[in-house]
């Protein structure tokens, strides 16, 4: 039980640095966009990597190496001007705030998640890497509890700032407040691109 309260506080205390995941999961729950899908896929995919880097960290150490961060942070950094220029590209059309949804957009938030989620070094970095490291001389049985804690804090963390967003926005449903969310975000998403440019060009 022990490994189990480590193994979550461990993972909270990563997770708690908000980034391009995380505002992204924020930013459906304001919208009430697919929210608990968002949440599940992120939850999901975190539980996969925490694992995979708990029992398969000594093949990750060696095929992991400067060259592949380098590829998945070109990857990042174009996700990353891509979603910015669509927020700024929806800035110059009327926001509306209506419940339909359209079949395609399930797709695009779908591809959006596991974007903002697979193609995020620090997610690797977080999950794989420093969590198999820290478990890898635990005892088999001690490694799931260590793994199945890290994994409630994710899963926690996620469905708590996605639902949090849904219920805060319905005192934002108006095209101002609206606008000022979206400058933040393409603020911050803006601030992240560059400090993803800045590793790139190390």
């Amino acid at each position: 039980m022990s490994f189990l309260i480590l193994g979550f506080f461990t993972g909270l205390s990563f997770i708690l640095a908000i980034g391009a995941q995380n505002i992204f999961v924020i930013e459906q729950g304001l919208k009430k966009q697919y929210v608990f899908l968002v949440c599940l896929i992120c939850s999901i995919s975190d539980l996969i990597l925490i694992f995979l880097g708990i029992f398969l960290f000594q093949y990750f150490g060696n095929f992991f190496n400067a060259s592949i961060e380098l590829v998945l942070n070109i990857f990042l950094f174009i996700f990353l001007i891509h979603f910015i220029y669509s927020k700024i590209f929806i800035k110059k059309n009327k926001i509306t705030f209506s419940k339909k949804k359209k079949k395609i957009l399930l797709q695009n938030i779908i591809i959006k998640t596991f974007g903002f989620t697979y193609l995020n070094p620090h997610v690797y970095s977080d999950t794989v890497f420093f969590l198999g490291n820290f478990s890898k001389n635990f005892l088999l049985i001690d490694k799931y509890y260590f793994g199945i804690g890290a994994s409630l804090a994710s899963l926690l963390f996620f469905f708590l700032i996605g639902y949090l967003s849904k219920y805060f926005s319905k005192y934002l449903k108006n095209v101002k407040a609206w606008k000022i969310i979206n400058l933040i975000v393409i603020s911050f998403m803006s601030f992240l691109a560059l400090l993803v440019l800045a590793e790139i060009l190390k």
